[in-house]
């Protein structure tokens, strides 16, 4: 636990600033963070990052994460989504080049392993150049909810939420968590009231329970995926902690939907 706490302030101490600073650094910063949670796709799966799919299948997360218009001002508006589709493009041309060992299967892997890294950090991007307290608000939602469902669960958990996935949570965890979300993020937007716009106090209430339960799931689906591949963590860049994804799996679900709803 020591480890942890040290090693998540270190973490915290790093991102921050980035994340307070937003603008290009930020977005290559994010970018790098896209990369190296493909990288660890890329590892779990036994395939090596510097080889010809590996480099691709990175270059397709940083693509899709950082906002190329912004910088390249003659390529269209959202030209990170059409230059994801030609690094797709250039994997399944080895189906082409070299049909006899790269095949549809060997291809799928990467273009699924980045478009699910680099559509969640390219949300993440998004929320930032919209506004500070969006990302603040999520972050708060994601940490909320892994507190509350670890104490709820410790005190009170019974029964199981998926034991073939996760063995440790409970449902009562997980309803814990949403209701810490849900007052947590009440406390938040009462303090700030355009966090929430265009949308009324209560709806953004209901919301943040919605959003707690797609933070959930995508923690699911991450431990679903190691436990395909029998890693306990995706990654040792941060000790105690795993990787990038075991950090990020919950944010990754998140953004997406925050932005589906229309709130950057």
């Amino acid at each position: 636990m020591q480890q942890r706490v040290i090693w998540g302030a270190i973490a915290l101490a790093v991102f921050l600033p980035f994340l307070i600073l937003g603008g290009l650094p930020f977005q290559f910063f994010v970018g790098l963070l896209a990369m190296i949670g493909v990288a660890e796709m890329l590892r779990m799966k036994g395939l090596e990052f510097f080889s010809f799919e590996g480099i691709l299948a990175m270059l397709g997360a940083f693509v899709l994460t950082v906002p190329l218009d912004n910088y390249l001002t003659f390529l269209p508006i959202d030209s990170s989504f059409a230059a994801f589709g030609l690094v797709v493009f250039l994997l399944l041309a080895g189906t082409v080049i070299n049909s006899s060992a790269y095949s549809f299967d060997d291809a799928s892997f990467p273009i699924a392993a980045s478009l699910y890294v680099g559509i969640g950090f390219h949300n993440l991007v998004t929320a930032r150049m919209d506004g500070l307290n969006k990302v603040i608000l999520a972050l708060f939602i994601v940490w909320a909810t892994d507190i509350g469902a670890y104490m709820i669960g410790k005190q009170f958990g019974k029964h199981k939420l998926l034991p073939s996935v996760s063995p440790n949570k409970t449902i009562e965890g997980s309803l814990g968590g949403i209701l810490s979300a849900m007052v947590v993020g009440a406390i938040f937007m009462a303090f700030d009231k355009t966090v929430y716009a265009p949308h009324n106090f209560l709806v953004m209430l209901v919301l943040v329970a919605l959003f707690s339960v797609f933070g959930q799931f995508g923690d699911l689906v991450e431990s679903a995926i190691k436990r395909h591949f029998g890693v306990k963590d995706s990654g040792k860049l941060i000790p105690g902690h795993g990787g990038v994804l075991d950090r990020f799996d919950s944010m990754i679900f998140v953004f997406p939907i925050m932005h589906l709803f229309g709130l950057f």
